[in-house]
């Protein structure tokens, strides 16, 4: 047999349709897909987004199911920035078909993205996330009787070596500047200004004093892996008993637990009210939260509400408690303390750090949010509540076909247990069988009897 040479590929000025690449598709987005079809997404989506479009004929645009799925994609396939995910969906056959993409179509590029999201508003975000709410709701994985709520970080897409002083407008770098020729050094290069701002004491980065010009509504904080950066405070609001995301916000990273509270609990109680699940004073929701968001004034408001707090409370400084005559924080305070410290209090303890965690390390780590490519909170949020509403339908998935991602349904497996019986004996097999149809049989124990028996249950 002789070599073949590579040469020069000559594209082909007609090609019949059979001749096309075709994928033989992806079992979790084919799934996907027509979980959403029966649900009518499109229609939906489009309905939704039509008032943000011309009414007569105009330049062609992204559709808006298109566009909700992209963003899907990005949770699913664990994709950070719109680079990427263009990319991505351009590469993959079986991607293309889920974006309903025709033989003569390309797949959108990040700019499109990028004009979609300016033209359509926060609150359609928020309609398609309460729209796969509901349909998470209606297959019963919503029950609406304990929610967890709980914080974390996100880093944004600004450097702090940016930041400037709020009063002066003079940057970091300047500052450091200014301080090593007052301290003699008239041309100090960056090791120079680098040793001075290690050996200065006081150091110190407030938000008060500082800001961002590329992104001015991110905030100095410390993240959770110990270090500084530039960063949003995602907010969850979890059901403890499915560990569906019910409330998604994004607040500002200087904004404390006690602070961000109110806002969750608005959105989950109008998310819930939608779905039907409103809690009331008759039949009150229980709230679960570690101790950032123990307060005296936020027990008192919620005590006696349609929120049931069990919040964990930290130790006194002291070792007892002054209430100077404040009677309502102190019933609050001591009813809150009497609910957690219950069987029922402990075990919702241990879901919200179960649940809560869980649904950051899913959005946040694996589905690639925690580092944020866009600016503005707004825009930020956008984005962020598509990829919960992935969160929420990988679970529905889960429940309905077995798998929660396409990375889990490829490593699906099934097996089955074949127990043959004899009259001397009693063999138990397992025929395994993986996604590449090869089933392999494994004997488990093969038990020789004295006398013939009968089985009774497999």
């Amino acid at each position: 047999m002789s070599m073949k040479r590579q040469s020069a590929v000559q594209g082909d000025l007609i090609v019949a349709w059979s001749e096309m690449p075709r994928s033989p598709g992806h079992v979790f987005y084919d799934c996907l897909q027509t979980l959403l079809a029966e649900a009518c997404f499109d229609g939906f989506v489009e309905r939704t987004c039509k008032p943000y479009y011309a009414a007569r004929m105009g330049a062609p645009s992204l559709p808006p199911g298109r566009y909700f799925r992209m963003h899907m994609v990005g949770y699913f396939e664990g994709i950070d920035s719109e680079r990427g995910l263009a990319w991505r969906c351009s590469d993959s056959l079986s991607l293309r078909d889920f974006l309903c993409l025709s033989e003569r179509e390309t797949a959108p590029d990040h700019s499109w993205l990028s004009k979609t999201r300016t033209r359509l508003p926060h609150e359609v975000h928020e309609q398609v996330f309460g729209w796969v709410l509901a349909l998470v709701a209606e297959r019963g994985l919503v029950m609406g009787e304990r929610i967890g709520v709980d914080g974390s970080t996100m880093e944004a897409n600004a450097a702090l070596r940016t930041i400037v002083r709020r009063d002066s407008g003079e940057t970091y770098r300047e500052m450091l500047t200014r301080m090593a020729a007052e301290s003699g050094v008239e041309t100090p290069t960056i090791d120079d200004l680098i040793r001075l701002d290690r050996a200065r004491k006081g150091k110190k980065l407030s938000n008060a004093d500082w800001t961002s010009p590329t992104d001015p509504d991110a905030k100095i904080a410390r993240m959770k892996d110990g270090t500084t950066h530039l960063a949003y405070k995602p907010e969850h609001a979890v059901d403890l008993d499915t560990g569906v995301i019910v409330a998604a916000l994004i607040h500002a990273a200087d904004n404390g637990d006690t602070t961000t509270l109110p806002g969750t609990l608005e959105a989950s109680g109008r998310n819930l009210a939608s779905v039907g699940l409103a809690p009331t004073l008759d039949d009150p929701c229980v709230l679960v939260g570690d101790k950032g968001y123990h307060s005296r004034e936020g027990l008192k408001r919620l005590d006696g509400g349609i929120w049931k707090t069990r919040i964990a409370e930290p130790k006194p400084a002291n070792g007892y408690l002054r209430w100077q005559g404040d009677t309502a924080a102190r019933q609050a305070v001591y009813a809150n303390r009497a609910r957690l410290r219950s069987g029922v209090g402990r075990d919702a303890m241990r879901r919200r750090g179960e649940m809560v965690e869980r649904s950051f390390a899913h959005v946040l780590d694996r589905g690639g949010m925690r580092r944020a490519w866009l600016r503005g909170r707004e825009n930020v949020h956008k984005r962020y509540l598509i990829h919960v509403a992935g969160f929420n339908l990988g679970i529905l998935m889960r429940a309905l076909f077995g798998s929660g991602t396409p990375k889990q349904a490829a490593s699906a497996r099934t097996a089955a247990v074949l127990i043959v019986q004899a009259d001397q004996a009693l063999a138990i097999a397992l025929i395994h069988q993986g996604n590449d149809e090869i089933a392999t049989l494994v004997i488990l124990s093969l038990i020789h009897i004295s006398e013939p028996t009968r089985l009774l249950s497999i």
